[in-house]
């Protein structure tokens, strides 16, 4: 049943999203937040808000409205939406943007470092035998953290 906002009492609007927000907020590993939206919202409303994230991302990397349009086939009154609420809203979209390139960085870092290891037969060997390379394992783990 959709809900009009402007219907609800101010008190029960506090308490639903406070339910919300305190949801999100115990949930920590990403793991854990990716089952938790998928019981909450279907596939398509996390896409759109998927959508919504990474389209922001491209306004505030510079792209033009229609470059987003191309690459992602999104409408121009979407795209005005989330410029508006990037305009106007507090700096939640931004701070959020920043910490995901930041989070992605590191996971491709990992990815690479990891499809490396696999694909070299060095790789497989530091892996069957872990304690002859201890002091290789160490240094690389070093240089992952430093980054």
């Amino acid at each position: 049943m959709k809900v009009r906002p402007r219907k609800i009492k101010e008190k029960d609007r506090i308490k639903y999203l406070d339910a919300l927000y305190t949801a999100i907020t115990v949930v920590h590993s990403r793991e854990e937040v990716k089952k938790f939206l998928r019981d909450l919202l279907t596939e398509s409303e996390r896409i759109m808000i998927g959508r919504r994230i990474l389209i922001a991302q491209k306004l505030l990397d510079g792209e033009s409205y229609n470059q987003i349009i191309k690459e992602m086939g999104v409408g121009m009154d979407t795209i005005g939406r989330v410029a508006h609420w990037l305009d106007d809203q507090s700096d939640g979209y931004e701070r959020a943007v920043k910490e995901m390139k930041k989070d992605f960085g590191k996971r491709f870092k990992k990815n690479e470092s990891t499809l490396k290891n696999t694909l070299t037969m060095f790789g497989a060997v530091k892996r069957k035998y872990p304690w002859h390379f201890l002091f290789w394992n160490i240094l690389d783990q070093l240089k992952d953290t430093t980054n």
